[in-house]
C-alpha cells in the first residue's frame, strides 16, 4: 500500500481577496497564470487530490493584501471548521513593522495557525523578485520582530534564493528554537552546472543548522512543467544534504495546476522517492510535515 501523504504546501482562494489575481496582469515567477485568475475553492482542491493518498494538508498564505492578513487566516480557519481541511495554517505577518506582536495576537486566536511566511526572496531578475531587498534576514528591525515568533511558538516558512542562504543560515543559528521550513527546496532557478553548484553549496550551509527543514515543493516553478527527472534530481540532492527525515512534500497547488494534474505530480514524487526506505519515504511524504506543523 502506498504511503499516506500530508500536502504541506497548498492554497485555495476567492479571487476577489487577492490583489495579484484581480489587478493588472504582471509577469510572475511561475509564468502566465490566466488559468488561475478565478476562485479556487477548497472543494476543487479536494477533488484534485482525490485518490492521491493525501490525508491532511497545510495551507500557506497566498498574498492577500498585507492589511488583510488576519482576514485570510480567519477565512481559512472557517473553512477548516466547516470542512475539516486544511489541518494547519501558515499566515502572513509583516516582520518589518514597528511591532509585530499585535498582529501575531490576532493570528494566534485561530487554532490551526502554526506559523508565518514572509517571503524574503530577492533576485537580480525583476520577474523573480519579491522582497524589497536581498538582505532582510540581517535587518535589525526584522530580527527584533522575528524573536517574537519563538515567544508565540510559531514556525517560519523561509523563502530565499541560493545567494541569500548565508543570511538565512545566520538567522537560523541565531534563533535555534524556531523551526524554519525552507520553501521549494531553495528555489533552484539556474539549471546550469554553475547554478546547480552554487545552489548545492548554499543548501549545504543552510542544512548545517539543525532547525531548518526543506520542503520538496514548487519544483516546476521555473521550468513551468512537471519534469519527473528534475524532481528526482532535486529530491536526491536535497535529501542527501538535509537527510530524508528533514524533508517534506508540498504540492504547491493550484500553481502547479498550471502545467500538471495532482495525480501526475504525486507519481513523480513517489517515483523519485522509490529508492528510499519505508521510514524515509514516510518521513518525506507525511511524518516530517506532521511534526514541524504540529498536526494532530
Amino acid at each position: 500500500m502506498a504511503e499516506a501523504i500530508v500536502d504541506a504546501h497548498h492554497h485555495f482562494w476567492r479571487q476577489r481577496d487577492l490583489p495579484w489575481l484581480t489587478g493588472p496582469m504582471l509577469p510572475r515567477i511561475f509564468g502566465p497564470y490566466e488559468a488561475i485568475r478565478r476562485d479556487y475553492p477548497i472543494s476543487e482542491y479536494l477533488a484534485d487530490i482525490a485518490g492521491s493518498g493525501v490525508v491532511k494538508s497545510v495551507y500557506v498564505q497566498a498574498n492577500w493584501a498585507p492589511e488583510n492578513a488576519e482576514a485570510e487566516v480567519a477565512f481559512v480557519q472557517r473553512t477548516a471548521d466547516e470542512t475539516g481541511w486544511p489541518h494547519a495554517i501558515v499566515g502572513y505577518a509583516d516582520l518589518l513593522s514597528a511591532d509585530v506582536r499585535p498582529a501575531l495576537d490576532r493570528l494566534v486566536r485561530h487554532p490551526r495557525l502554526r506559523g508565518v511566511r514572509m517571503q524574503l526572496h530577492w533576485h537580480r531578475n525583476p520577474q523573480y523578485r519579491f522582497a524589497r531587498h536581498a538582505d532582510i534576514a540581517d535587518d535589525p528591525q526584522f530580527r527584533r520582530n522575528f524573536a517574537a515568533l519563538g515567544d508565540y511558538g510559531l514556525s517560519f516558512d523561509l523563502q530565499v534564493f541560493a545567494p541569500q542562504m548565508e543570511g538565512a543560515w545566520r538567522l537560523a543559528t541565531d534563533f535555534p528554537k524556531t523551526t524554519f521550513i525552507l520553501q521549494h527546496a531553495g528555489m533552484l532557478e539556474d539549471l546550469s552546472d554553475g547554478g546547480r553548484a552554487e545552489w548545492r553549496a548554499a543548501m549545504r550551509k543552510l542544512a548545517s543548522a539543525p532547525n531548518v527543514v526543506s520542503k520538496l515543493s514548487g519544483l516546476g516553478t521555473f521550468t513551468h512543467r512537471n519534469d519527473p527527472a528534475a524532481i528526482a534530481w532535486i529530491v536526491k540532492e536535497t535529501a542527501a544534504l538535509f537527510g530524508p527525515l528533514r524533508c517534506l512534500f508540498g504540492s504547491n497547488f493550484p500553481i502547479e495546476k498550471l502545467w500538471t494534474d495532482f495525480a501526475s505530480l504525486v507519481r513523480a514524487y513517489r517515483d523519485a522517492m522509490a529508492g528510499y526506505s519505508a521510514a524515509e519515504r514516510a518521513a518525506m511524504l507525511s511524518e516530517t510535515a506532521v511534526r514541524v506543523y504540529r498536526i494532530a
